[in-house]
């Protein structure tokens, strides 16, 4: 039998736990460093409240940005420990940058360097705590599927990856005639009649239901469900977990009325919204191509040198409502890189030039399509866009592809901060979901969490 757990945490939850005691930490550290130590560059009372509200503003701005609250990053100290130094860092440094806002710099520098250990100090330990108890197995939330069609095994890798506190323990296969070993998965198979011995002995916190709908459930596993019901126990919808837990839309997965599981986002028809993004987008757009230009003459050197070409180069792309345009980038392939015709770009791919990897892993490749952004054919966030021989291809392939082109396509996006470069139907179908996650939840927060995520893309090179 397995140990009991003691209760879960869910995903907001552990952020919201997470973001609480870094502050209450800190700040507790900070004031308890002080009375000791006589620190009072950093003083938390009624008279100097402006300081401890932009301090704890500047925490929790980069804690973001170097992403403390990533909670798959959350449960490794090796990366906690490295985001927490630069978070510090730069909370510490920008603290100081603001004087105004903030108090004069001591005339004793070691205040300084008390201050950046009592904030790197409190993150470490309370992280440290967070690690050995609260993602320790006693805290996971343990789940049976029940599923009639599909492979619970990538069921199970796909919520496990996304939230390492979610621990399928087994599943109960409906179809009979679907065979499939699951041995190797480490999942254990129960039987319809074994539901209530399995919930019991497992300590099963949840049932998942992965019914393909056009089929539904046998009527004794529905019975026994709406007993457990009845009773208060929780029971899921795969698409309505899965959507919860990976942040993303099982496109494959629901049925053909799309329509009656994906309620578009209130914001696609908010005029004020809407308004508002494209202020913002026009904003952005005039700041990066004026960045842009105090630039380009170092990577027109970099460009002469290395890449040996044009500087720019133009490609169709499908825009909103399939309409296509021309998108201008910096050229960072070889000359002939498309000699065998369109083909996508992918990992270490040998037509890349080792100044156009630079470009595009710091996104100023990118930089020229804020023009695109600025004549109104993209916006700062929305799904890439593609090419049309793709969009062909893959609208073919995958159900439901061509609906995100409902809004405009985005110089960053969902997709873009959450999935991997798309070089085959896999990632163009991680992708999709994505950005039909987007399409439907759309609005300040998430746009604001995008963002966020690309400063970390780019400062952690991560662009292909």
């Amino acid at each position: 039998m397995s140990q009991k757990p003691l209760f879960h945490f869910e995903i907001s939850e552990r952020k919201i736990l997470l973001r609480i005691f870094d502050m209450l930490g800190v700040l507790l550290t900070l004031a308890v460093v002080g009375i000791i130590f006589k620190f009072n560059y950093f003083r938390i009372d009624a008279d100097n409240w402006s300081w401890t509200l932009l301090f704890l503003a500047y925490l929790n701005l980069f804690a973001s940005v170097f992403e403390l609250y990533d909670l798959q990053k959350a449960d490794r100290f090796d990366s906690v420990l490295k985001n927490v130094l630069l978070t510090t860092s730069l909370t510490v440094l920008f603290y100081m940058l603001t004087p105004f806002f903030t108090p004069s710099l001591p005339e004793n520098r070691l205040q300084i360097l008390f201050f950046f250990l009592s904030v790197a100090g409190s993150l470490l330990i309370w992280r440290f705590l967070y690690i050995s108890l609260i993602s320790s197995p006693r805290f996971y939330k343990r789940v049976l599927v029940v599923g009639d069609s599909f492979d619970i095994k990538l069921i199970a890798e796909a919520l496990q990856k996304s939230d390492p506190n979610y621990f399928v323990v087994g599943y109960i296969n409906t179809d009979h005639k679907f065979k499939t070993d699951f041995d190797r998965s480490g999942l254990l198979h129960f039987e319809v009649e074994e539901l209530q011995t399995a919930i019991r002995e497992n300590h099963i916190n949840e049932i998942v239901v992965a019914s393909a709908y056009q089929k539904g459930l046998m009527f004794s596993l529905y019975n026994q469900l709406n007993e457990l019901l009845k009773q208060g126990f929780p029971i899921r919808d795969y698409t309505q977990v899965y959507e919860e837990v990976t942040r993303r839309i099982p496109v494959q997965n629901v049925d053909k009325d799309f329509y009656r599981y994906f309620p578009f986002s209130r914001s696609n028809q908010n005029k004020f919204y809407k308004l508002v993004f494209r202020v913002f987008d026009i904003m952005v757009a005039l700041v990066g191509i004026l960045f842009g230009i105090i630039i380009s003459p170092f990577i027109i050197i970099g460009n002469l040198f290395a890449n040996q070409g044009k500087f720019f180069f133009t490609q169709e792309r499908v825009g909103k409502n399939g309409v296509v345009f021309n998108i201008l980038k910096l050229r960072t392939m070889t000359k002939d890189a498309e000699a065998l015709g369109p083909q996508y770009a992918q990992k270490n791919d040998y037509r890349i030039t080792k100044f156009g990897m630079f470009l595009r892993r710091s996104r100023i490749d990118e930089i020229p399509q804020f023009y695109n952004v600025l004549k109104g054919e993209m916006s700062l966030i929305g799904p890439r866009p593609e090419r049309p021989v793709f969009v062909k291809d893959l609208s073919k392939l995958i159900p439901f592809y061509e609906t995100r082109h409902i809004i405009k396509p985005g110089l960053t996006g969902w997709a873009q901060v959450m999935a991997n470069y798309g070089d085959c139907y896999d990632d163009s179908l991680e992708k999709l979901q994505y950005d039909l996650y987007y399409i439907k939840h759309r609005g300040i927060f998430l746009d604001l969490s995008i963002l966020l995520k690309t400063l970390s893309t780019v400062i952690f090179f991560r662009g292909q």
